[in-house]
């Protein structure tokens, strides 16, 4: 349910459960945890999905089985937080709920005109991952924050652009060759320089 595609030291990892709005299982979880780990010794990693949706969130047949409180999601997005190398959000469709972890966590967040975003925890009952609710006010501040995870708020792709959330809409022909032109100047560069500047940024 996840593809991978590596190309030299660019990898493309793929949520690939479209009939099921890509939603997560604990599977999908650990094989992107996997990645996101391998993935130090890429340079730039794109996540993207197949289909309408990047992905609808957890599963909720999962969901019965403890999938809210695994710490596979943590796993996830802090990987991906801890990479030297560039990672880009390459959004398809629409992000919901535990999905926004990985997305956060990412270095830029491209979507198609389509995509939304949103985090019902608040209607769900569950808590949001530790780490996304600080990941989501450093990009957007706390009061929109509070939108999302307090509000329900459905964000669409020009207001998420606006907040931050997103840093550019994009036609979805090109979404992923526009991830790989803004990977490719840290592909050019050495390892060593491209995290540098990295680690500067914070």
């Amino acid at each position: 349910m996840i593809t991978l595609e590596k190309d030299g030291d660019l990898w493309i990892a793929k949520l690939n459960r479209p009939e099921k709005a890509n939603s997560l299982t604990a599977a999908m979880l650990e094989e992107l945890g996997d990645i996101a780990l391998a993935a130090r010794e890429a340079r730039a990693l794109i996540l993207t999905g197949e289909g309408k949706a990047f992905s609808a969130g957890m599963d909720l047949e999962a969901a019965k089985t403890g999938l809210p409180t695994s710490p596979l999601w943590e796993r996830l997005s802090g990987a991906i937080a801890k990479l030297p190398g560039v990672s880009i959000a390459a959004l398809n469709g629409t992000v919901a709920g535990g999905a926004m972890g990985m997305v956060l966590a990412c270095d830029m967040r491209l979507a198609v005109p389509s995509a939304k975003a949103f985090y019902p925890v608040m209607r769900l009952g569950f808590l949001p991952q530790p780490s996304d609710p600080a990941r989501l006010v450093k990009l957007i501040g706390p009061a929109r924050a509070k939108l999302i995870l307090m509000g329900g708020q459905k964000v669409s792709a020009d207001e998420a652009l606006a907040w931050g959330l997103f840093d550019r809409i994009v036609a979805p022909d090109a979404l992923v060759q526009e991830a790989r032109d803004l990977a490719a100047d840290s592909l050019g560069a050495t390892a060593e320089h491209a995290a540098a500047i990295k680690a500067l940024i914070g």
